[in-house]
């Protein structure tokens, strides 16, 4: 039986369809190409979410890429389908820097750290709804590689400026709790306008643990008005999501997060969403459909973004 809320509120189910980072190659549906990664995000959608988060990959390799046309044929997919849901596309790419280990002042092969201008230029293209903001800068690892996440507060600065302009909603992702507290200057400056949407990620290498304690101390941190969910890598991915719905926020899933439906079992972005919809319904809650999260959130009232001309 469920029990009883807090607040009638919807849960807003965001999924993460594919990231960026190394995987499991042994998964049989993990999305790699434009056309997997559509119809991915396509049955996440069926499946109940009302947000996707979309990275692309290199079709013939498999690892994430930042290449515009790919972003472009992703979001056209998903576009020209006949599901109605909230595009939002990564932008944390284009930060990775691996130091010399003769001369850590120097990058050493790996580095992919961009300036702001290349590192927004999809979604200049795309026009999603929402677009990443990481709002850090942390010591990771993905695999057996380490490097620096490398997000200055120039180029933090000259990205939310422009998606501004653009008219498309950062979402803050936020490792650490300083990292909310460099977002509340950005907020201050009148870089960030509007009620805030900040989604803590949780269990990354030498980040912030996903734990209970964590998802309330940076619940704490926000400034009002905020909407936010908090994520949490592989096996935590439901127990965070349960914390924070309990604590008054929204969930993320995906195989960009966590490739198991349960130990040994791969699963596919709409069982991973079915779970969460399980979840939300044991709480007692309900989800937001996109109509009712784009209200929400403060999103366009228009229920499918437009296509962009050819000539624009």
């Amino acid at each position: 039986m469920p029990i009883a809320p807090f607040d009638n509120r919807k849960i807003i189910i965001t999924c993460a369809v594919t990231g960026g980072s190394k995987f499991n190659r042994a998964h049989p549906r993990f999305p790699i190409t434009p056309q997997e990664i559509a119809d991915s995000a396509i049955e996440a959608a069926r499946a109940g979410a009302a947000i996707v988060h979309i990275h692309v990959r290199d079709p013939a390799t498999g690892a994430a890429t930042y290449d515009v046309e790919l972003f472009k044929e992703a979001s056209d997919r998903i576009r020209q389908s006949s599901v109605d849901v909230i595009l939002n596309l990564t932008c944390g790419g284009n930060a990775r820097f691996v130091p010399d280990p003769e001369d850590e002042s120097r990058a050493a092969r790996g580095t992919t750290v961009a300036p702001a201008e290349i590192r927004y230029a999809h979604i200049e293209e795309c026009r999603p709804d929402i677009a990443s903001l990481d709002v850090t800068t942390s010591n990771q690892g993905d695999g057996g590689d380490e490097y620096v996440y490398l997000n200055t507060p120039r180029t933090l600065r000259a990205m939310a400026k422009r998606f501004k302009e653009l008219g498309v909603k950062p979402e803050i992702e936020v490792f650490e709790g300083g990292d909310i507290g460099f977002a509340h200057q950005l907020i201050a400056e009148g870089l960030i306008t509007g009620d805030p949407i900040f989604q803590f990620v949780l269990g990354v290498k030498w980040n912030a643990p996903a734990t209970p304690d964590t998802v309330a101390y940076m619940k704490g941190l926000l400034p009002e008005r905020a909407h936010w969910g908090a994520l949490g890598t592989g096996r935590n991915q439901y127990p965070v999501a349960a914390q924070s719905v309990l604590l008054g926020g929204n969930i993320r899933v995906g195989l960009e997060d966590n490739l198991y439906l349960r130990r040994g079992v791969f699963a596919t972005n709409g069982q991973l969403v079915e779970r969460a919809r399980e979840l939300i319904d044991i709480l007692g809650h309900e989800p937001a459909t996109p109509k009712e999260a784009r209200a929400i959130l403060g999103l366009c009232a228009n229920e499918r973004p437009r296509l962009r001309a050819a000539s624009e």
